[in-house]
C-alpha cells in the first residue's frame, strides 16, 4: 500500500479554528481520503494568525520533516485572509507581497511535491471582502501561471447567508463544524483534488 503523505499548510482556516470536532477542513478530507481506500497520512500546519510572510519563512523546512522522498508527497497551501486584515490602517500585508510569497512558495513546492492552492474564505465584512475578492482572484492567476491547481473557495461562500450566519454566530470570522464540513465536501468533488474513491 502506498505511504501518501499531506502536509496542509497555512492559517487558522487549515488549522480548524472553531471546529469543536478539531478537524477542519483538511482533517475531513484526509478522512474522506481513507474512507475511499486511500493510505494517506495528513499533517495540519495551519498557525492562527500567521500571514504569508510567515508561512513562507517556516514551510518548506516544517514539510521537509514530514515528507521524505521515500513516499509519496503532497502540499495544499491556503492563506490569504491575515494578509488582508487591517492593522494600523493598512492591510497586514500588501497583496504585492502576498502574491510575491505565493509565488516563491509554488516555485519551491513545484520541484519537490504534488501542489494546491486553496484560496481564502469571505467573511461578514464588506470592507475585508472586497480586498479577498480581489486577492482570491490574483491567487488563483498566480497558480494558473505556475499550473498549480487553485481551489476558489471565496466565490462560494462570499453570499452565502448560511456561511455567514455560522461566522457571525461563533466568533465572526471562523465557521463549526458544518461550515469545514462544506469546504471538505466541496475541495473533495473538485477535479484539483486527488484522492477520489477507487
Amino acid at each position: 500500500m502506498k505511504d501518501i503523505r499531506i502536509c496542509f499548510v497555512g492559517d487558522s482556516y487549515v488549522q480548524g479554528t472553531g471546529d469543536p470536532d478539531c478537524l477542519g477542513w483538511a482533517g475531513r478530507l484526509c478522512v474522506q481520503a481513507r474512507h475511499a481506500g486511500h493510505h494517506v497520512t495528513g499533517y495540519n500546519l495551519g498557525v492562527r494568525r500567521e500571514t504569508s510572510r510567515d508561512i513562507a519563512q517556516r514551510w518548506l523546512s516544517e514539510c521537509e520533516r514530514r515528507l521524505p522522498a521515500t513516499t509519496e508527497n503532497y502540499v495544499v497551501f491556503s492563506f490569504g485572509a491575515n494578509d488582508a486584515s487591517m492593522e494600523n490602517g493598512a492591510p497586514r500585508v500588501a497583496e504585492t507581497e502576498t502574491l510575491a510569497n505565493l509565488r516563491a512558495m509554488l516555485d519551491d513546492a513545484m520541484a519537490r511535491y504534488r501542489t494546491l492552492v486553496v484560496g481564502p474564505p469571505a467573511v461578514p465584512d464588506d470592507g475585508m471582502n472586497d480586498r479577498l475578492a480581489n486577492l482570491s482572484t490574483r491567487m488563483g492567476e498566480v497558480a494558473a501561471l505556475k499550473d498549480v491547481p487553485y481551489f476558489a473557495l471565496f466565490p462560494l461562500v462570499v453570499n452565502d447567508a448560511r456561511w455567514m450566519e455560522e461566522l457571525r454566530a461563533n466568533d465572526g470570522a471562523h465557521p463549526r463544524a458544518a461550515g469545514y464540513a462544506r469546504i471538505a465536501d466541496w475541495i473533495g468533488a473538485s477535479p484539483a483534488w486527488w484522492f477520489k474513491p477507487r
